[in-house]
């Protein structure tokens, strides 16, 4: 039986434990990945304090800080959440945890391609990631997919870096709003439309892309070094769904300013909640989080926790 057990291995879960464990909370941390996505960074260069750093030694150093603290650090794939009751329970192939409080922490994954040579060259030209991953590509030929926000001002933030910028969008306009599509026109970006990508070529790493015009048929081979694939994120909330917990409209779940969720004693944090996509936007919200329910295991259970109470 644990006061606490979060479910997910990413910045928000790390901090999260960081905080609980330094609280006294007896915690349990499970997930399938240390360091959620955060990981796939080669080169994190915006996290305060700290110049530079690979993804996977940030996520080491946060493991070794939940440690220090007394926290349990599990490997393992979660099944299924019993959350309504008082004593919540954390299903996984590495056992059954109790706990009276959960945090869920199960971030999102970037939507696919789906398409040949994209996990091959994850890591070796593929990113989802261009504030960790774009520097790597300076001063070299790079194309980013999509036609959001996200994907016209990745672009427009890559020009600046790379050699080359292309935007490719599958239609003939693009659905980010005027002021990010004015960036654009002002800067270097060479737009291709009405394209799709194919395949994802290379052979030691990536070297360039195969596109299909969707209205002409016609097929061409545009040779970049490196793709940044943004076309959108699809929250990991399968299993708050399964359990009772209330999603907002977009698919993310919903959490008030604590990080509560509709569930008492079932706190949320990081883009599992659609927060903006930064490792320090996460660990603000896990720090939140594990604050939030140690006063909810302090207070009165069965009842909201209060932000200001003295405990």
């Amino acid at each position: 039986m644990y006061d606490l057990v979060i479910v997910g291995l990413g910045p928000a879960g790390l901090t999260a434990g960081i905080y609980a464990g330094r609280r006294g909370l007896k915690t349990l941390l499970i997930g399938e990945v240390l360091g959620g996505q955060q990981s796939l960074a080669h080169v994190v260069e915006n996290y305060p304090g700290i110049e530079s750093i690979t993804g996977r030694e940030l996520s080491e150093r946060m493991k070794r800080q939940c440690e220090r603290f007394g926290c349990e650090i599990v490997l393992g794939k979660v099944a299924s959440l019993e959350l309504s009751g008082k004593t919540k329970k954390v299903v996984s192939d590495a056992g059954t945890f109790e706990a009276e409080a959960v945090i869920l922490a199960t971030g999102g994954r970037h939507r696919k391609l789906n398409v040949e040579g994209e996990d091959r060259f994850l890591g070796k030209g593929v990113s989802y990631c261009a504030a960790c991953d774009g520097p790597l590509f300076r001063n070299k030929k790079v194309a980013v997919i999509g036609g959001s926000d996200s994907a016209v001002t990745t672009a427009v933030y890559l020009s600046e870096i790379a050699s080359e910028t292309y935007l490719i969008h599958r239609r003939d306009s693009l659905r980010a709003e005027e002021s990010n599509q004015r960036k654009l026109r002002e800067s270097d970006v060479k737009i291709i439309w009405n394209s799709v990508v194919q395949k994802i070529l290379g052979s030691e790493r990536l070297e360039g892309l195969e596109l299909r015009n969707v209205k002409t048929g016609e097929i061409s081979v545009l040779k970049v070094d490196g793709v940044f694939i943004e076309i959108g994120m699809v929250p990991t909330t399968e299993l708050a769904r399964a359990a009772g917990v209330k999603l907002r409209e977009d698919g993310y779940i919903e959490v008030n300013e604590k990080m509560e969720t509709s569930l008492e004693g079932v706190f949320a944090a990081g883009e599992v909640t659609g927060c903006v996509p930064q490792i320090v936007v996460a660990a603000g919200q896990g720090a939140v989080a594990a604050t939030s329910a140690y006063l909810f295991l302090k207070g009165v259970y069965g009842k909201k926790a209060d932000w200001g109470k003295k405990v």
